[in-house]
């Protein structure tokens, strides 16, 4: 606790305590992932005394056919939404999109959504368990009974205002840096490099974390080295103010940090 500060940076720390603010996953789903929903801030504290969860995909890989849920075809009512979950009809009101590698969604809290069959993604969300299942497509387990749902709960925090998809494709050069996603809890950049490039965080109070999503690349500072490979994820401490990022030869990598925002 002594050194939060240094590892997340001082206002990091001040606002979410010893609690690391953030998770990553790498998610690979061979099947079609449940249907859910996740509280904003206000509700999750409110029934869990704990974060809600915003959080955002890049898609690393994706099938033919590959396919994100995400929001409702159209601005839905809270009673058009129980009748569909009364009929086993959910999946009507839901808007469907097709990935490809280099895809970004933004899910907020309250956004109704899916992780699709054939995809690898990325996942980054404020530090949250609390998850409301709405339909798990019917599946059974092995002896015949199928996963609990969480009808009420998600009810009262689902958006039925957040329509089609907050689906964007970062266009980037290479040796450049892009803004893939932006929110008060996390900024994520996608960084394409073929050559070294030094990287200077003063203005930053904040940890970064880097996700290799292509290629493989080297963090220098200080004389030492680590080489982060595909799929790999490295946590930079807020004290770590400049550093080197060495492609083998070229490399893909997700950049993200916390704004300081007053």
């Amino acid at each position: 606790e002594v050194y939060m500060g240094d590892l997340v940076g001082d206002t990091v720390y001040e606002k979410f305590g010893i609690e690391f603010p953030l998770l990553i996953k790498l998610i690979e789903s061979e099947s079609d992932l449940s249907l859910q929903v996740h509280p904003n801030n206000e509700l999750a504290l409110k029934r869990h005394n704990a974060y809600g969860k915003t959080e955002m995909w890049y898609i690393m890989e994706a099938k033919n056919n590959a396919r994100i849920h995400t929001g409702f075809k159209k601005k839905t009512s809270r009673e058009e939404y129980l009748n569909a979950v009364k009929n086993k009809d959910v999946a009507s009101l839901i808007h469907i999109e097709n990935c490809s590698p280099g895809d970004v969604f933004l899910n907020p809290s309250g956004r109704i959504h899916a992780i699709g069959a054939g995809l690898v993604l990325v996942e980054i969300q404020q530090t949250s368990d609390i998850t409301y299942r709405i339909s798990d497509w019917g599946r059974l387990d092995d002896s015949g009974k199928s996963r609990e749902l969480h009808t009420d709960l998600a009810t009262d925090a689902i958006d039925f205002g957040s329509v089609d998809s907050l689906k964007s494709s970062a266009i980037i050069n290479i040796n450049s840096s892009a803004n893939i996603a932006e929110c008060e809890f996390f900024t994520t950049n996608l960084q394409w490099i073929d050559r070294a490039v030094m990287k200077n965080y003063e203005s930053i109070d904040s940890f970064i974390i880097y996700i290799c999503v292509e290629g493989s690349f080297n963090v220098r500072w200080n004389k030492n080295s680590e080489e982060i490979s595909l799929g790999e994820t490295v946590l930079i401490p807020a004290t770590l103010r400049e550093l080197t990022l060495e492609p083998t030869p070229e490399a893909k990598l997700l950049e993200v940090y916390i704004k300081n925002r007053k």
